[in-house]
């Protein structure tokens, strides 16, 4: 899926970006960086799809979601090295 289509499926869903990457346990900055790429990874598409056509269908995502407990995901790359950096400071 393209970035464009991506973005779409998560306004359909009454999100911002933001808010869609605070979701998902994401930076915004890490989502942003799929625009350059024009492509969106399948799980990312996935989740943006099915939100978006539950919110056409008037189903609240919300309370499923809350049900479930999510860790942000471990820093790893730049970000990783940007948190030893901060850690030795």
């Amino acid at each position: 899926m393209d970035y464009d289509e991506f973005r779409r499926h998560i306004g359909k869903a009454g999100l911002q970006m933001k808010e869609f990457a605070t979701l998902i346990h994401m930076t915004p900055t890490a989502l942003s960086s799929y625009r350059k790429k024009s492509e969106v990874p399948t799980h990312l598409a996935i989740i943006a799809v099915l939100l978006g056509e539950l919110a056409d269908n008037q189903i609240d995502y919300r309370p499923s979601l809350a049900k479930i407990s999510l860790s942000p995901k471990k820093p790893r790359g730049i970000s990783l090295q940007k948190v030893a950096a901060a850690n030795q400071a």
